[in-house]
C-alpha cells in the first residue's frame, strides 16, 4: 500500500484504487497498527480512480534526520572531497565504526514535495542531489513506512571542513521527500534506486544503486537515533546515498532531478533559479 498526504487529507493507494482516510497525519502514522488500519479503510471505503487534491510531502510535525557514509560510494566521495582539509580519515573510520553518523536535516516546514522546487546555496560552487531511502518512524521507534528523499548537498562547503556539514546540508530548499509512503512492505535488497538529472531537455547524469548496497541495517540507524532522543510525533530518517555524480558535475538552476524507486514511485524536483 502507498499512503499519500494531500491537500484534502490522507489517501491510501491499493491495487490501483484510492481511498480516503480521515485521520490526522501525525495520529495516523502513530497508529498502533498502521498497516491493518489502512487495509480496513480500503475494505470499508469508497474507491476512487485518482487522487483528489494536491499531493504534499508525506510529513506532518516530524523532525527530519539523516545518516551519512552508509554506502561505500559515499565513503569514497567524502574521503576525496575532504582530503585536503585533513578530514578524509574521519569518513573512513565512521564507515567501519559501530556508531553511525547521524545529523539533523530539516524542520517540517522546510521540506519540499514532489513537483516542488529545491535549491542550491548561492555561496556554493559544487552542489549535488543525493537520492536516498527515507524511513518513516513512529513515536515508539518502529519503522512504519519508507519513502524517497533528495538530500541536496554542497560538496565544496563540506569538503572545505567537515565541521561545515550543517551549512552544506541544512538550508532552505535542501530537503525533498515523496511522493508517497510505502506501508506494509519491506524493501528487498535488490530494490533499485535510480537518479536522473536533465538539463534543457537532455540527460546530463544517470546513476543507479540498490538498497542492499547499504552497509547499515535500517533498524540499527533508528535505534541509535532514538537511543537518547525522544520524538513525540515520530521522525523521518534519511539512510544515506549510494549514488554520487563525478567531481566535474554540479547542479544548475532549472535542472530537473528525478529519483525513482519502483515500489514507491518517482520524486521529481526542479532546481530553483532564484
Amino acid at each position: 500500500m502507498k499512503l499519500y498526504r494531500t491537500s484534502n487529507g490522507a489517501v491510501v493507494e491499493r491495487k490501483n484504487s484510492f481511498f480516503s482516510v480521515e485521520d490526522d497525519w501525525d495520529a495516523l502514522i502513530n497508529h498502533e497498527d498502521l498497516s491493518g488500519h489502512l487495509a480496513r479503510a480500503c475494505e470499508s471505503g469508497r474507491a476512487a480512480s485518482q487522487i483528489d487534491g494536491a499531493v504534499l510531502p508525506p510529513i506532518g510535525l516530524q523532525e527530519v534526520w539523516a545518516a551519512g557514509v552508509t554506502y561505500h560510494r559515499s565513503r569514497s566521495a567524502r574521503i576525496e572531497e575532504s582530503h585536503a582539509a585533513g578530514g578524509g580519515s574521519f569518513y573512513d573510520r565512521v564507515y567501519d565504526a559501530p556508531r553511525p553518523e547521524l545529523f539533523f536535516k530539516a524542520t517540517p516546514w522546510r521540506v519540499r514535495g514532489s513537483g516542488d522546487c529545491v535549491r542550491i546555496r548561492r555561496d556554493a560552487k559544487w552542489s549535488v542531489p543525493e537520492p536516498e531511502i527515507v524511513l518513516c518512524v513512529n513515536a515508539r521507534g518502529a519503522i512504519v513506512g519508507v519513502t524517497i528523499g533528495n538530500d541536496m548537498s554542497s560538496r565544496d562547503i563540506e569538503g572545505e571542513n567537515p565541521l561545515y556539514l550543517s551549512q552544506a546540508k541544512i538550508y532552505d530548499g535542501a530537503c525533498a521527500i515523496g511522493p508517497a509512503m510505502l506501508v506494509g512492505e519491506e524493501l528487498r535488497g535488490d530494490t533499485s534506486i535510480e537518479l536522473r538529472v536533465t538539463r534543457a531537455g537532455a540527460i546530463i547524469y544517470e546513476g543507479h544503486t540498490t538498497f542492499g548496497q547499504m552497509k547499515r541495517d535500517p533498524r540499527e540507524l533508528v535505534e541509535f537515533l532514538y537511543r537518547e532522543t525522544t520524538f513525540p510525533r515520530g521522525a523521518l530518517l534519511f539512510t544515506g546515498t549510494g549514488i554520487v555524480p563525478p567531481d566535474e558535475f554540479t547542479l544548475h538552476a532549472r535542472d530537473e532531478i528525478e529519483i525513482r524507486v519502483p515500489p514507491i514511485g518517482t520524486l521529481t524536483n526542479i532546481v530553483d533559479d532564484d
